[in-house]
């Protein structure tokens, strides 16, 4: 055979490889405004920037060889922003992007190559699980657990995924190991489709229901954020990795400063009442502390009482946990702490530090707390907060009781700690201590009971924990952005370069 027909049989390969499942399914999609698993890859990376691997595999099997072009997922090596990344995108219209053998080698080379160069990982995730017979038989045990180490996360890479269409098996798996995970809406994830689930379980069940982003918002957390196109989801993607470093071994990126990020603060005071017993958007004077347009926001719809966040000041990334009053009147839930707690893992794993914004009344106490294991969901927020080695702030706004004084970074868990003037370091709400210390009510003694309040009140002001060196300062709402400014820069762990030890960073995902 002639050199030039090897070079036309190469050729034409390469085509076939690249018209994927063919016309007619790649029609259908774009009927359905959704984007093929190429499109996803040109809106996600920068122009020319891809390198695939493994563009002429295919199924081992001779049966299906000729209809499985990239055996259903296209993998590679591209950059965002110039930043190098790693990336898997499934292609449904190859037998719906079903886990294979071989695609199962190409995700394993793929990971490999992007911990050892130190790149993140990013799965745009939609498959219709594994791929039969391959996983059939004592053949198909045999391929199961060939990698021991395919569902260890060390977290020396981001890990993102995008839920973008039906998702189970591998894409299901791959997502709740991920540091962030997106979902467009009208996808599903689950463990089994809702077909299979309906046959094992002998009823009716609906996909929406069953893995839909309403439950993965709202209800087990899985999922960070819902968007409504593949498009915002890519973006999504973008942003989230825009506030970390490329590995564990480096820094995150430092922004240039938005004009006018100086601005904001001089109305958070209209923001936050002055009054304990008024609630607020905690997100609100959030914003107000951070550089403009930087809150990015993790699980929104989850543990709503708390809110977790990235975001910068001064340009550098900080990782934000704050008590939101809007919600339950700031008081922590089981689900606020499963999310305080892997937010925790993310930001110790990558070397970001920890600013706590706190105005809270102590846990949700209460019969289904408990029935869903409160106090191990606690003890495991304390167990990480232990751990984490990046520097941790806190600023006490208004409340600050009980347990969870220490949760939120009280005592000795903060590198530095300051107060607002009007905070309270009650171990509950005064007129409550009051009752329970001295069983008088507000009903039958009125002006007994506001003096013993009053009193609790003074005791529990931040004046004598400043005076014990508990707390380093007392500053005023406005000083607080500046003030985060020069403490971040005196804890800058400038002889480590900003790395910490990573503590966490094996730490079990998905709670």
């Amino acid at each position: 055979m002639s050199q030039d027909s090897h070079y036309t049989e190469l050729q034409q390969r390469r085509a076939k490889a690249l018209a994927m499942g063919g016309a007619e399914r790649l029609a259908k999609r774009r009927t359905q405004n959704v984007l093929n698993a190429r499109e996803r890859l040109d809106l996600l990376l920068d122009q020319d920037s891809f390198r695939e691997f493994g563009l002429l595999s295919a199924s081992y099997r001779p049966a299906v060889r000729d209809k499985t072009p990239a055996d259903g997922k296209i993998a590679g090596f591209g950059t965002i922003k110039k930043r190098p990344v790693a990336v898997v995108s499934n292609d449904f219209t190859v037998l719906g992007a079903s886990s294979s053998v071989v695609n199962g080698k190409k995700i394993k080379h793929i990971r490999a190559i992007a911990k050892d160069s130190g790149m993140p990982l990013i799965l745009l995730g939609e498959s219709a699980g594994a791929r039969m017979p391959d996983r059939m038989g004592a053949e198909g045990r045999a391929i199961l657990g060939q990698d021991p180490i395919e569902y260890l996360r060390d977290r020396r890479t981001p890990w993102v995924s995008a839920l973008l269409g039906s998702c189970y098996g591998s894409s299901t798996w791959y997502s709740c190991l991920s540091d962030f995970v997106v979902m467009r809406k009208g996808a599903t994830m689950a463990v089994a489709s809702s077909r299979v689930t309906a046959l094992a379980i002998k009823q009716s069940v609906d996909p929406e229901e069953l893995g839909g982003w309403k439950l993965h918002t709202s209800t087990t957390g899985l999922v960070d954020v819902a968007v409504d196109t593949d498009e915002e989801a890519l973006e999504q993607v973008k942003r989230f990795l825009s506030y970390l470093p490329s590995h564990n071994g480096e820094a995150p990126p430092v922004a240039p400063v938005p004009a006018g990020s100086d601005d904001a603060i001089k109305d958070i005071l209209d923001i936050v009442p002055q009054s304990r017993t008024k609630t607020y958007d905690i997100r609100e004077a959030i914003c107000r502390i951070l550089d403009k347009d930087s809150l990015f926001e993790l699980k929104p719809r989850f543990g709503k009482s708390l809110v977790t966040a990235l975001g910068r000041i001064d340009g550098k990334t900080v990782g934000i946990i704050a008590n939101n009053p809007k919600f339950k009147g700031g008081s922590i839930d089981v689900d606020a702490c499963a999310k305080a707690t892997s937010f925790l893992v993310l930001c110790d794993s990558f070397n970001v530090p920890l600013v706590f914004l706190v105005d809270q009344p102590g846990f949700l106490i209460g019969i289904d707390g408990e029935k869903r294991g409160a106090p191990g969901r606690i003890m495991n927020w304390m167990n990480a907060l232990t751990q984490v080695t990046v520097p941790k702030i806190t600023i006490t706004l208004r409340k600050n009781y009980g347990q969870a004084y220490l949760n939120m970074g009280g005592g000795r868990n903060s590198n530095v700690a300051a107060a607002w003037p009007e905070a309270d370091y009650g171990f509950m709400d005064a007129g409550t201590a009051v009752n329970v210390l001295h069983g008088i009510r507000y009903e039958d003694e009125p002006e007994r009971f506001k003096q013993l309040a009053d009193s609790v009140t003074q005791d529990n002001a931040p004046w004598a924990l400043a005076a014990l060196y508990e707390i380093q300062d007392v500053i005023t709402p406005l000083e607080t952005r500046d003030y985060l400014k020069s403490i971040l820069a005196i804890n800058s762990r400038a002889p480590t370069g900003g790395i910490g030890q990573h503590r966490l960073s094996n730490w079990p995902t998905s709670y």
